[in-house]
């Protein structure tokens, strides 16, 4: 049974939590914030430009759903010492019942307010492009990477995000060579960010008749979608394209026009392909779109490695560098190598339930 001191013990920590939430996100300042929104939106020419217009609504929005959630959770911090209060007061079995059952569901609502809180960078916001590529090993590897795709469509569902396939490229056998998805939800990328890297696998392959263990590799990449707002300069004389016909999930024209499109960017050789719509015209623009993405993250990157010198760290690029183990065989394990996290229930991790390892990752990002 729940003793009373357990209680009060686990308010005190969840009480500094919102301390400390209220004093990074400055009340004050978030209400001057939104009044001054709400006075460009009350003007007469708010509508003149469009763009500009829907973010600053898109901005309030967000700023408001802030504010007011943390209201929400302040309250009920509230609430819920008053409660402790009158149980201390005089013992009531079905009060202590209500106090635990509210308690366990406010320390959920408050870790997942602090998590969306960590997600302040340019495009956390943005929905997500996702590319999972098998590496070395055939068929093995290629499994592999339509495992992980399955991975990412679970943890998506399971948060109500849309998942759109941009780009399919089906393994001989099984599994696919490469994939590229758009995960649309709030803040799909900022949660997604954490998974760039490369991914390694160790079981009994099913694939091996001699049934003898294997290690595969695949390694996915993270990238914001932009929206047009966001200027890249991208000069045509830089861009192979190549029209080929549509092969993978979804297409019923498949191998019947050329409407799919790949793009070469010459100078740094990124290459990007569409092939999930039937216009060739709108697979040219969502190669583009895609490319400017991708652009872009180089640029965060090329940042990220500058900012890591400057404090001294040496990181290795490569398929020894792999950011999570997920291991069958001889034991079940998923292990990520950058938080130290580590679980025993494979198949859970494999269902989509990888918010403990973005949460420790993001959480990570703090002390930097």
């Amino acid at each position: 049974m729940v003793e009373l001191s357990d209680i009060r013990s686990a308010l005190d920590i969840t009480r500094e939590k919102v301390v400390g939430l209220r004093r990074s996100l400055d009340l004050d300042d978030l209400e001057e914030h939104i009044a001054s929104n709400e006075e460009k939106m009350a003007s007469p020419d708010f509508w003149d430009d469009n763009q500009q217009a829907q973010t600053i609504i898109n901005e309030t929005n967000e700023l408001k759903d802030k504010y007011q959630t943390f209201q929400a959770l302040l309250t009920e911090q509230e609430e819920l010492d008053v409660m402790l209060e009158m149980q201390q007061e005089e013992y009531d079995i079905d009060l202590q019942e209500e106090l635990i059952d509210r308690y366990q569901a406010f320390e959920k609502q408050l870790g997942q307010y602090e998590l969306t809180q960590l997600l302040n960078q340019p495009y956390d916001h943005s929905p997500a492009i996702l590319e999972i590529h098998a590496g070395a090993g055939g068929t093995e590897s290629q499994d592999w990477a339509d495992m992980l795709l399955r991975m990412y469509t679970r943890w998506a569902s399971h948060h109500d995000f849309s998942v759109e396939y941009l780009d399919y490229n089906a393994g001989e056998e099984a599994g696919v060579k490469s994939v590229t998805i758009l995960v649309k939800g709030l803040n799909a990328y900022g949660y997604l960010k954490s998974e760039r890297g490369v991914h390694r696998l160790v079981r009994i392959s099913p694939f091996d008749s001699a049934k003898r263990r294997h290690t595969s590799f695949s390694s996915v990449e993270v990238m914001p979608e932009l929206d047009d707002s966001i200027e890249v300069d991208i000069n045509s004389d830089d861009l192979k394209i190549d029209t080929f016909r549509a092969s993978g999930a979804g297409g019923q024209h498949i191998n019947k026009t050329e409407s799919a499109v790949r793009i070469t960017h010459l100078p740094t050789g990124i290459v990007v392909s569409s092939q999930a719509q039937r216009s060739q015209l709108k697979n040219r623009e969502q190669a583009m779109s895609m490319l400017k993405s991708k652009l872009y993250q180089l640029e965060v990157e090329k940042k990220e490695e500058e900012a890591a010198v400057l404090r001294g760290e040496q990181k290795e690029i490569g398929w020894g560098s792999q950011i999570r183990s997920y291991v069958f065989h001889p034991y079940s394990m998923v292990k990520d190598h950058r938080t130290l996290l580590e679980t025993g229930n494979v198949q859970n991790v494999m269902d989509g339930e990888i918010d403990p390892f973005i949460d420790a990752y993001l959480r990570t990002k703090l002390s930097e």
